[in-house]
C-alpha cells in the first residue's frame, strides 16, 4: 500500500498572459509550477495561496481548479518503503499587482514565460497542467501526466524493427 501525499500548484498568469514558473534549485533543475505540499489539516485553497506566496513572493487570485493530477512512483528495485503517490490540485490563478509582494523564501528561481515559448525543461506534471490550462480546460482528472512529446529538433525513439520472415 502506498502513502498519498496531497499537493497544490498554480498556473499563474500576469496581465500580459505570461506564465510564472519556478526553476528547481535541486536535482535536475527543471521548471515547475509554483506550489507545494499541504500542511496537516489544511485544505487546498489556502495551501495554494500560501505556497505560491512563500515560493515566489507573489499574491495570487485563484480563478478555478484546472484539475487533479495523480502521480504514482513505484518503488524502484532496492528502494525500501512504500511507493509514493501524490495527488496535485492544480489551480488557474492571476497575479495580483505588477510586482511580487515580498521576497520568495521557497528556494526556487522564478521567471515569467510566454506560453508560446515555454522552456523544454518542464516537469511532466507542469507540461500536462499547462497544456490543459492553455486549452481552457477545467475539472480535468489525470491518473498520470500526459506523455512529454519529443522536442521539435529531436526524433521520437521508435522500437527496433521486427525482422522480416520468409
Amino acid at each position: 500500500m502506498s502513502r498519498l501525499t496531497w499537493a497544490v500548484a498554480a498556473v499563474v498568469t500576469d496581465d500580459a498572459g505570461r506564465v510564472l514558473l519556478c526553476r528547481q534549485s535541486r536535482g535536475e533543475r527543471r521548471h515547475a509550477l509554483p506550489g507545494g505540499r499541504l500542511h496537516r489539516a489544511e485544505s487546498p485553497l489556502p495551501a495554494v495561496l500560501r505556497d505560491v506566496r512563500v515560493e515566489t513572493g507573489w499574491e495570487i487570485e485563484v480563478v478555478d481548479l484546472i484539475g487533479l493530477y495523480h502521480l504514482s512512483d513505484p518503488a524502484p528495485p532496492g528502494r525500501a518503503g512504500p511507493p509514493s503517490d501524490v495527488l496535485v490540485h492544480v489551480f488557474r490563478a492571476r497575479a495580483r499587482g505588477r510586482a511580487a509582494a515580498g521576497e520568495p523564501t521557497g528556494g526556487c528561481r522564478t521567471s515569467w514565460h510566454d506560453p508560446a515559448a515555454l522552456p523544454e525543461t518542464l516537469t511532466p506534471t507542469t507540461r500536462a497542467a499547462l497544456t490543459d490550462a492553455l486549452a481552457g480546460r477545467s475539472g480535468v482528472l489525470r491518473e498520470h501526466p500526459a506523455p512529454t512529446p519529443p522536442a521539435p529538433n529531436q526524433r521520437a525513439q521508435l522500437p527496433p524493427a521486427e525482422p522480416a520472415h520468409p
